[in-house]
């Protein structure tokens, strides 16, 4: 039986606490602003459209799109692909794309977000639909 990967643990701080503990419940944050009405990720409590501290915590729908991708062939734990992905809510992110058949995957695929154990909080991936 093969192993299984271990995903090294998040290293977070008090302005992502909120992040990582809904990701240990499976749910996926991104923040808000409410003076401008952008959404954004990571999470920050400054708006990097227009410098707001007015920013509020809102569950994703964990549905993506593949924006590009690579595939890293040459790895000591093996092939895996990095891509960005754009949220439905708008913002972008760059991820891992996991549990699929890499050679398979094409920009502007559906995906949607996966957690994986760690020892801490689980981390995000994205998979195919």
């Amino acid at each position: 039986m093969a192993e299984a990967k271990k995903y090294p643990t998040p290293q977070g701080n008090p302005e992502t606490a909120p992040f990582w503990e809904a990701a240990s419940k499976g749910k996926f944050l991104i923040k808000r602003c409410t003076a401008c009405g952008e959404a954004h990720y990571f999470p920050r409590s400054i708006c990097p459209f227009c410098f707001s501290d007015k920013t509020v915590w809102e569950e994703s729908s964990g549905e993506a799109t593949i924006y590009t991708w690579s595939l890293m062939r040459k790895s000591p734990s093996g092939p895996y692909a990095i891509a960005y992905v754009t949220l439905k809510e708008g913002p972008s992110l760059q991820t891992n794309i996991v549990d699929c058949e890499l050679e398979k995957l094409k920009i502007g695929q559906k995906v949607k977000v996966v957690f994986k154990p760690t020892d801490g909080a689980p981390l995000p991936f994205f998979t195919p639909v």
